[in-house]
Parts: C-alpha cells; structure tokens; sequence
C-alpha cells in the first residue's frame, strides 16, 4: 500500500489574516495621504497669513507696495533699479518678481533680495500678488495647480464655499481674470488681501 502525499495549501484562516494583513496596510496608506492632503491644505493658509503680515508691514514701512515702490533701489540698496515699481498704488503684471525681492529685500520673507522668482505652494503651483484678481476689485494671492477638491475645502473653510464669490475665488488656469466655478483638474485659487 501506497502512502497518499499530503497536498500542502494554505488554509482558509491563513488567507483570512493574509487579507486582514493587507487591508490594514492599505488602509493605513489611504490614511497617510489623506493626512499629506490635509497639511497641504493647511499649508495655503498659512501661506497666506504670512505673505498678507508681510504685505501690510511693507506698507507700514516703506509707505509703498512691494514691487510698486518707486524708490526700492535706494531703500533695499539694490545696484540697479531693476527693482523699483511705478509708484501707481498697482501690484501689476510686470512687478510680481519685483514684490517678492522687495519683500525678501525687507527681510519679511526669506530669500535673496535679489531673487526674482515667485515661491511655490504646497501643490506646487505659483503664488502670484495681482491686484484685480477673480474680480475682486482689491489685491489678492492667488495660488496656482489647486485641485478642484481641495479648493472647495478651502473656500469652505475660510470663506462662503462658492468659487465667484466672497474673499476667496476661482479662475481658470493660465488666467488671472473673471471669477469662475472651481472646475475638475487644476484651478487657481486667488484670496483676497
């Protein structure tokens, strides 16, 4: 008589707690980016409140705009007067690298005087100073490459939930212009100084 091999498998309680093993993991995942997700939200505002401390105690200072300061070159001791603004009372297109330098020249943010270049936020978007931004008649930040979904927690969070209107505002991407519903992929959301 033959002796019958055992056939080796795995039983169903092993498979059980393989199961449970990967869905902890998995949940735990899920939970980690939900979390990156929330401390980026929150990284905007944060953003926020600082470059709008740093805006007003500029005008406390200097009595100008940053970027719109006509005598930045003698105040900031800049070489040249690349930095200085037109004094129009108007953060505009043309001085947007200007404002940030003239804010890092201040020592209200940190960065080279020298550095022209817009800071990026948490999504990795530009923030950009405009004065007439979503039509909102005043100066806003506004932050590009925000997702559809986190920018409605923020405009409910910090404002009325609705992209045309409020203190908080959509605009299409690639464009600083009309007030629009936030929409599905990438939006620029601009908040008002």
């Amino acid at each position: 008589m033959r002796k019958q091999k055992k056939q080796g498998g795995f039983t169903l309680v092993e498979i059980a707690i393989v199961m449970v093993i990967i869905g902890l993991l998995l949940g735990g995942a899920l939970k980690g980016q939900e979390m990156i997700q929330n401390a980026k939200t929150k990284r905007i505002k944060a953003d926020f409140d600082q470059y709008v401390a740093a805006f007003y105690s500029y005008q406390d200072i200097y009595r100008a705009l940053p970027g719109d300061n006509k005598k930045a070159e003698t105040q900031h001791g800049y070489s040249a007067d690349t930095y200085d603004g037109d004094g129009n009372g108007i953060v505009e297109d043309a001085d947007q690298g200007k404002f940030w330098a003239n804010l890092r020249a201040a020592g209200l943010i940190s960065g080279s005087a020298t550095d022209l270049t817009m800071p990026r936020n948490a999504f990795g978007g530009d923030i950009t100073p405009v004065s007439d931004g979503a039509d909102m008649g005043d100066h806003a930040f506004c932050f590009a490459n925000i997702d559809q979904k986190i920018a409605l927690i923020i405009d409910n969070n910090y404002d009325d939930g609705e992209g045309k209107t409020g203190a908080v505002r959509g605009v299409a991407s690639g464009t600083l212009g009309t007030a629009i519903d936030y929409v599905a992929g990438q939006n620029v959301l601009c908040m008002k100084i």
